[in-house]
């Protein structure tokens, strides 16, 4: 890990899941502030290792400020951070629909990371897109994506209205999974099954294939080609979600509509 001092804003789920993964990868406890008028279950284990907890932000010096609060809250709660910041100081954010803008408005000038990260980050599975104003150095994004990729991959782009594309596909897309496991299950229910089996059917089947394909060298279209014989079970489901690019289709579809809210969020 980075040898940085570092204030985090925000000790919730999403925050504390950073925090214990910089931990779990060798940051020593001693260099995090965290920020937070309460302390919640997921931050207490995590101060009990050496993490100094402040209820308001300290007249201190920080090398990071990481963001970790719900947007809503950015204008209350960062401004603040003046306090804690040199000139050089940079902040990562991980508030969605908060641009980069909005947040050079509240603290000025300096290098600053929008990130989107998704829910798997809270076991440590999760993947995180990122995007650094022009004031952001190769060795700021070496520092950021040291922190970042302690809850999974992390992967820069070089626009930021591309967040919002980020936001679409992997932001909100454990969601999309969450769902079609309820959709299988109840299927599978419909079929004779019983609910609660169907139910953990459904779960291992969704996190066994998105483990394959973590671990497997193929694409996704060769590993469901894999799983598909000619005039098979498989194929006569495949003939249902792939005719006419029904599935196809309708994810086009509500990806579009996510990167639209995305970015009519990031507009106020």
């Amino acid at each position: 890990m980075i040898d940085a001092r570092i204030l985090l804003l925000g000790g919730g789920n999403m925050g504390s899941a950073l925090l214990g993964g910089w931990l779990d990868n060798g940051l020593d406890p001693a260099k995090v502030t965290v920020v937070d008028p309460a302390v919640g279950p997921a931050l207490q284990p995590l101060l009990n290792k050496g993490v100094t907890h402040r209820s308001v932000v300290p007249d201190e010096a920080f090398d990071i400020v990481l963001l970790a609060v719900k947007p809503q809250m950015m204008s209350a709660a960062v401004p603040p951070l003046k306090a804690a910041m040199q000139p050089d100081t940079m902040v990562v954010s991980i508030a969605a629909g908060t641009t980069i803008a909005a947040i050079e408005a509240l603290l000025g000038e300096r290098p600053v990371v929008r990130a989107m990260p998704n829910t798997p980050a809270l076991i440590g599975r999760g993947i995180t897109g990122a995007y650094g104003n022009a004031s952001t150095s190769a060795d700021n994004r070496a520092a950021a994506t040291s922190l970042l990729e302690a809850s999974g991959p992390v992967e820069w782009v070089d626009a930021e209205p591309l967040i919002d594309a980020i936001t679409a596909v992997s932001g909100s897309g454990p969601a999309y999974v969450f769902h079609l496991a309820e959709c299988m299950a109840k299927a599978g229910a419909a079929l004779g099954l019983d609910a609660d089996l169907a139910m953990r059917l459904a779960r291992h089947t969704v996190a066994g294939a998105g483990e394959l394909m973590i671990r497997s060298d193929d694409e996704p279209a060769q590993l469901r080609k894999n799983v598909t014989s000619p005039n098979g079970t498989t194929q006569a489901a495949l003939d249902v979600l792939m005719g006419e690019e029904r599935l196809a289709r309708l994810m086009d579809e509500a990806m579009r509509a996510a990167r639209d809210r995305a970015a009519q969020l990031a507009k106020g």
